[in-house]
């Protein structure tokens, strides 16, 4: 009775559920994929060694970490029972019978609750992990406090002159750019799972503990977390002699809450001023991207992975130490490594005509010298390996002249084909003797994939798309980079950031990309939009002051000067003493000491830090949209510059006040010649904003159908000026060429002659052009050829 609702519905089920039970099937095979090669991995006794045959063991470490992962995230679908229950039910009312996969799927989801505690017993016959071990060699080395890198001089190009010519040179090129991260990951989980060698190899407990006190949670897939040290705890409870254990991942823990932080905190400091140090150098002599290549890629690497860091453990800390988890430079280390990336995007040339030469005269002589050395050399490998030689010696720099696509893919795959033939124990090669030839290979890869594969580098070592998951958090960065002043400058990276977010699609998983393309547009578009606001609102400002300080010397003002030299002269000095003396304008400027800042000086060294950042990039690719920053300033400043003109008026329809056409005409003057010194800070042409803005004031509504400054002016002197002459209050006088008041019993309230003589009209029709003053020439005639039919 319950199910018979089912019933009616079973198609529209089977319909929006498919997808989800697929997925699920899918899980379960990619799970029967990862058991058997696991078991046919350790059938065959592979040699694990990530300083010798790196993508193999790399590989095989992300393979565990991807199977993990995904059950992990699998038991967190809390609906997953509900789904695959009601697909299969559908399923047997439609065709009479369950699914063929429902039994082994619905064994799965049960044996899957607790996934590590199931994988913990799955991993058993799997505990030889050579692979994790070998992280000894690498893991320590990078996970150092900001104080040792600092002592080691760490990126710098220039703490050693003489060698700044020399390649920088390692035994483990791929290690030294590899996500801090994706190895803290291999060691938590690889120890999670094969826990027994804790018990017994001192570097496994090293290094579980050392990753244990610099993380308090993993990050399994973008903004889905890991807390650490709670789940590892749980995990060892149940097992019998784990005390010892235990308090390790307690001990850790406390470090971990206690330390980690203010560490990551101090490694970020450094390597701001490490990476402007790198990037200015670079870009004064590009040619050292040539042999200093791996220091770009270690400093992109290195910062990427205090970034995401920082990113993932800001939300999910304890509050007590919250100081070490709001970073306010934040915007300066991202600046810096998008200064970074565009220097290997621009110089990628550079970089190739050096990595093809130095392929095909040194890495080739090279190894040819260690293949002729070895001992044996079966015919399969031998074929590999002389390709390889045949390929680098074949290189020239005439092929980068030319403009020729490089591409060695196949190079990349014959080698990772030749790790896993020489990894194996029965390997008549082995590559456990031969580590020369293990490291050799790796440099070779590395300068290869400096001539072909630099974009794909760059997104290795420094893609931030996580920020695309993060958006809360993203947009609070950028908030508080632009409250500081010092760091306006480098608010351009949170746009440029956006360019990022289109990586983290996947071909497999294309109705995502609109969803995350609109975001990074929408992102970008409202940073962008910001940035100019700023811009905008220090402009106006500036103009403000300066159209207070032109206001001061008006004619008006001289009045008072006058009449208190003329009281001077014909009082004696009384007693008391007089009024206090007027500040004469232009006293704002002299300085009796440099270190007092006016609001002025502080507005324009605020406006000429964010004009840098808006002025950083001519424009920049969102998703196959281009957005030009500066254009989003000019249009903000038309629209600001209209309603001010329109504002500066003063014009009050109750009590018909306005502003004489001579003063407006300073106003607009002032603001003008403070608009025309933006361009000293960012390319814009400030002319065609005067000629869009002035010219639309000429007719009777702007653009936008607001009323202008001549549809203002027009109505003044016809509802005002011209209604008082109708009434006989104001009348032409001859000699002085204007309209003044006539003596009545009610005073006006404006002074005629202030609004018509001559330098008011002048400056009227100058503010006016030929159109405004055609509008209100027409629109005056108009009304006294009705006043003169009146009288008719």
């Amino acid at each position: 009775q319950q199910l018979a609702q089912l019933q009616k519905e079973k198609s529209e089920i089977l319909k929006n559920l498919a997808l989800y039970y697929f997925t699920f099937v899918d899980v379960m095979e990619f799970k029967d994929h990862v058991c058997e090669l696991l078991n046919t991995i350790d059938a065959c006794q592979v040699f694990f060694d990530i300083t010798v045959n790196f993508d193999l063991t790399k590989n095989y470490l992300d393979l565990i970490i991807t199977y993990t992962t995904l059950m992990i995230l699998l038991s967190r679908i809390e609906e997953r029972k509900a789904i695959i229950g009601l697909y299969n039910y559908a399923h047997e009312m439609t065709h009479g019978a369950s699914d063929r996969e429902y039994p082994r799927l619905g064994q799965m989801i049960v044996d899957y609750e607790n996934p590590l505690k199931k994988m913990m017993e799955e991993f058993v016959p799997h505990s030889k992990v050579y692979a994790l071990i070998s992280l000894q060699m690498v893991y320590p080395r990078r996970n150092l406090s900001a104080d040792q890198w600092r002592n080691a001089q760490l990126l710098s190009l220039i703490s050693a002159p003489s060698t700044m010519l020399n390649p920088a040179q390692s035994d483990t090129m791929p290690c030294e750019y590899l996500s801090l991260d994706a190895m803290e990951k291999w060691i938590i989980f690889g120890f999670i799972l094969c826990h027994g060698i804790l018990n017994s190899d001192a570097t496994a407990l090293n290094l579980w503990k050392l990753a244990l006190q610099s993380s308090s949670c993993l990050a399994l897939f973008r903004d889905e977390v890991f807390h650490i040290h709670k789940a590892a705890e749980d995990l060892f409870v149940n097992i019998r002699g784990y005390n010892k254990r235990i308090n390790d991942i307690r001990e850790c823990k406390e470090a971990a809450v206690s330390h980690a932080g203010s560490m990551h905190r101090e490694r970020r400091k450094f390597l701001r001023s490490a990476l402007k140090e790198l990037a200015t150098v670079l870009s004064d002599q590009p040619g050292l991207l040539g042999p200093k290549a791996l220091f770009v890629f270690m400093a992109l690497s290195f910062a990427r992975d205090e970034i995401i860091w920082l990113l993932r453990h800001a939300d999910n800390m304890p509050k007590k130490s919250a100081d070490d988890f709001i970073d306010k430079h934040i915007a300066e280390l991202i600046f810096y490594m998008e200064e970074l990336r565009a220097h290997v995007r621009k110089y990628g040339p550079v970089m190739q005509r050096y990595y093809v030469q130095y392929l095909s005269g040194f890495d080739a002589v090279v190894l040819n010298e260690l293949v002729q050395n070895l001992s044996v050399c079966p015919e399969d490998e031998s074929i590999i390996m002389s390709s390889f030689v045949n390929t680098m010696t074949s290189l020239s720099v005439k092929q980068v002249e030319d403009g020729e696509v490089f591409d060695f893919r196949g190079m990349r795959l014959d080698w990772f084909r030749l790790q896993a033939y020489t990894s194996v124990s029965k390997a008549s090669l082995g590559l456990a003797d031969h580590r020369e030839l293990g490291k050799m290979m790796n440099t070779i890869i590395f300068h290869t994939k400096m001539v072909d594969s630099l974009v794909e580098m760059l997104v290795e070592t420094s893609d931030l798309s996580i920020f695309c998951f993060y958006s809360r958090a993203f947009e609070k960065m950028f908030q508080q980079c632009l409250e500081l002043p010092s760091q306006s400058r480098y608010s351009i990276a949170f746009p440029l950031l956006c360019t990022h977010f289109m990586s983290c699609t996947h071909e497999l998983c294309p109705e995502e990309r609109h969803h995350i393309g609109d975001r990074s547009l929408s992102l970008c578009n409202m940073f962008l939009d910001e940035m100019a606001k700023q811009a905008r609102n220090l402009i106006t400002d500036i103009c403000t002051e300066q159209c207070t300080l032109s206001d001061q010397l008006l004619p008006k003002h001289c009045a008072k000067t006058i009449s208190q030299a003329v009281n001077k002269k014909s009082k004696k000095q009384t007693g008391k003493k007089g009024e206090p003396e007027r500040e004469k304008p232009g006293v704002e400027s002299m300085r009796k000491n440099r270190l007092v800042v006016t609001n002025l000086d502080k507005l324009h060294t605020a406006l000429s830090e964010l004009c840098f950042s808006i002025n950083y990039v001519p424009n920049m690719v969102v998703w196959e949209h281009t957005f030009t920053p500066r254009e989003y300033l000019t249009s903000h400043l038309e629209i600001r510059f209209t309603k001010s003109i329109v504002g500066m008026t003063m014009y009050n329809q109750a009590t018909q006040e306005i502003a004489k056409p001579s003063e407006l005409l300073t106003s607009v003057r002032a603001y003008m010649t403070v608009l025309q010194s933006i361009e000293n800070y960012v390319q814009i042409d400030i002319t065609r904003v005067f000629n869009n803005v002035l010219l639309q004031q000429t007719q009777h509504l702007d653009s936008h159908g607001e009323p202008t400054i001549t549809s203002l002016y027009t109505n003044w002197y016809l509802e005002t000026l011209l209604r008082q002459v109708s009434n006989g209050h104001i009348a032409y006088f001859p000699a002085m060429k204007a309209f003044v008041n006539l003596p009545t019993e009610n005073e006006l309230t404006f002074n005629a002659e202030e609004y018509s003589d001559i330098s008011e009209m002048r400056a009227l029709s100058e503010l006016l052009g030929p159109y405004g003053m055609k509008f209100l020439s027409e629109s005056l005639m108009w009304h006294i050829s009705s006043q003169v039919a009146e009288l008719k």
